[in-house]
């Protein structure tokens, strides 16, 4: 056996310089930057053509979400665009042929476009995810047709709204978050470059960024904080990276110009003002901050981003990895009164995982990797309806309630927009990498091009309904490397063997493993993480409590009773009725929980094959990603035994 050391630390310390490699993620996307990353780093990301899915939930999650955005005809997402600029292509035959999206796409919506600028991001990222052409033309095809669109304006403008309504939001009159649509767009635009490499999409994008930099420039002081109150989300995020792409200085003072004092100063002096905020409102512009940090060294800016990140997972996140309820942060003193039919935004979630995944990258912290894991399977896995590939904008935890799905043709959410995109980029955050390490972060059936090593690492698993993951490696040759296992802060005495020999592992959970080896063909390493029940008690009331097993948060099935049409999908006549649902939940619903509270394993017994448990009250349960339309519970009155 080749000789095999142990290195063990709560943080994996060792940093990188600044370099050229970078994404809206570091690391990805290399020589396709002008600007060199500052930051200094832990860890790096793999690009997403790096990775390929096997079979297993998350694949079939990807599967459902590609088969519906393919569905989805590019002169539908461009008929708002033609309209707004009067520009009717021939080969859209006209204004009364197309079939017109519904819901927030809807020409009378002012959000309208939005869902053009997710799906450009989401067919990049499956093209990258899964290499179908399909995938690129269709891409292609929408960027091609903005182009022509844009060509219509004289000032590189380009939307599906008309610009009147960004003049009233400089006016700081009433209007539906038109920056909020124009940083999808943006932020699909640059996606199709980083991700398809479609050199067009970028000089569209630059483009809209000129017309930008001239309507703004020359705007006073009073008016910038006037509009900037308005929802403009992630927009100075996509400034900042449409500035590292070109090295075009208007572009980062774009990004800064969209600095909001108001929200963000606080965080500075760590102080928790969330208040009653609009949650995906607050979210994005730390998310804007951690992208200066990384391009400028920034120590604020990377301070209050990790603060803000401690904050949300501490005090502001549901048991699922959820926070927000009906959209907005609350008094978490308060926690066990927003337990609702409205709680947990998935673009929130989504969010917080992209923050989370920038934080990993400069600290390598298990604890944000453990976050990831909890907020992935918990709630992003479970927001899609395996049965029709629909998608949830809440996720309730109101007992009682349950999951409300979106239509293919009359929603449009912003949370089905994110929801294409988070459905094809799962294998986005399982593997890091620096220097000379690997890190094995979520347990999820995948192989790994390590193209730097030479290395193809095979992960195979069932977790989390089995306790095993076995990663085999392919090198074509021998090559010294630190393969880092997440030892997760959920598990417990874990077992970890190298070709069939039992290693000693002296970590503690909540850190990383380092097998330090000189790595070869057919070198096999098995680990197996225990799993428990533990009991998650809300703030302010020790007698309610989530129910988790490992990282995955049970629910107990109360079936379909009382549950009406369109139930368990939205009102496609209407905009926004997830927001307004009446869940005609039945009185006497059973909410209580027997359970022995310092040994929970003593109260529940294993059913079947999967996670499936049933309490000693007669309850099934199972996870809560695993159930959909029929009612559950997450959070327990709590009864002793």
């Amino acid at each position: 056996m080749k000789k095999l050391t142990m290195v063990t630390t709560a943080l994996l310390i060792g940093c990188i310089g600044a370099a050229n490699a970078q994404s809206a993620y570091p690391g990805q996307s290399a020589g396709k930057y002008a600007v060199a990353l500052q930051a200094t780093l832990a860890a790096e990301c793999f690009d997403l053509h790096d990775v390929r899915l096997l079979p297993s939930r998350f694949r079939e999650n990807l599967e459902r979400d590609s088969a519906w955005i393919v569905s989805i005809e590019p002169d539908r997402l461009l008929h708002s665009f033609r309209t707004t600029a009067g520009v009717y292509a021939g080969r859209e035959g006209g204004y009364m042929t197309v079939k017109k999206p519904g819901g927030w796409e809807s020409l009378d919506c002012e959000l309208r476009g939005h869902t053009t600028g997710h799906l450009l991001s989401a067919y990049s990222l499956m093209y990258a995810a899964t290499g179908s052409e399909v995938f690129k033309l269709k891409g292609d095809s929408l960027v091609n047709g903005l182009a022509e669109v844009q060509r219509t304006y004289a000032n590189g403008y380009l939307s599906a709204f008309p610009q009147e309504l960004i003049d009233r939001n400089i006016r700081g009159e009433s209007v539906w978050a038109p920056w909020y649509t124009l940083h999808k767009l943006f932020a699909g635009l640059i996606d199709q470059y980083l991700y398809a490499d479609n050199r067009p999409a970028l000089q569209v994008a630059e483009k809209m960024g000129d017309w930008a930099y001239a309507k703004l420039q020359s705007l006073d002081e009073a008016t910038r904080q006037r509009m900037i109150r308005n929802e403009f989300g992630g927009i100075n995020e996509s400034f900042y990276n449409l500035y590292a792409l070109t090295g075009d200085k208007r572009y980062q003072w774009l990004a800064r110009f969209f600095y909001h004092n108001e929200v963000i100063d606080p965080l500075k002096t760590q102080q928790d003002d969330l208040g009653t905020k609009h949650a995906n409102t607050f979210i994005p512009k730390v998310l804007a901050e951690a992208r200066n940090y990384e391009l400028s060294g920034c120590e604020n800016s990377k301070a209050l981003s990790k603060f803000f990140w401690h904050l949300m997972v501490e005090r502001h996140t549901f048991a699922p990895g959820c926070s927000s309820d009906k959209e907005h942060f609350f008094d978490p003193e308060r926690f066990s009164k927003h337990l609702t039919g409205y709680t947990g935004e998935t673009c929130c979630t989504y969010n917080m995982l992209k923050l989370s995944k920038h934080l990993f990258c400069w600290d390598a912290s298990a604890e944000v990797a453990d976050y990831y894991e909890r907020a992935l399977y918990n709630h992003i896995l479970g927001q899609q309806d395996p049965q029709t590939g629909m998608v949830a904008y809440f996720l309730p935890l109101r007992s009682g309630a349950y999951k409300v799905y979106s239509t293919p043709d009359s929603s449009f959410w912003c949370c089905v927009g994110s929801g294409f995109e988070s459905h094809a980029k799962y294998a986005e955050s399982i593997y890091f990498h620096q220097r000379e390490k690997l890190f094995v972060n979520l347990f999820i059936p995948s192989v790994l091009h390590w193209k730097e090593k030479g290395i193809r690492l095979r992960q195979e698993t069932r977790f989390p309904e089995e306790e095993t993951v076995v990663l085999s490696i392919e090198a074509e040759q021998p090559v010294q490397a630190d393969i880092c296992l997440r030892y997760p802060s959920w598990s417990r005495d874990i077992k970890v063997e190298v070709n069939g020999h039992r290693v000693k592992v002296n970590a503690k959970p909540g850190s990383y493993i380092t097998l330090h080896r000189e790595w070869q063909q057919g070198d096999r390493i098995e680990m197996t993480y225990p799993m428990s029940f533990s009991l998650e008690t809300t703030p302010d009331d020790k007698e309610r409590a989530a129910l988790l097993y490992g990282p995955v948060v049970l629910a107990g099935e109360l079936g379909t009773e009382s549950m009406r049409k369109p139930s368990p999908y939205s009102d496609p006549t209407k905009y926004n009725d997830y927001y307004t649902y009446d869940y005609h939940i039945p009185e006497g619903i059973p909410t209580g929980l027997t359970v022995d509270r310092k040994h929970p394993e003593r109260s529940l017994k294993r059913i079947g094959k999967g996670l499936i448990f049933k309490t000693k009250d007669g309850m099934k349960l199972s996870p809560l990603y695993d159930i959909h339309r029929q009612r559950y519970v997450v959070y327990w009155n709590l009864k002793e035994e």
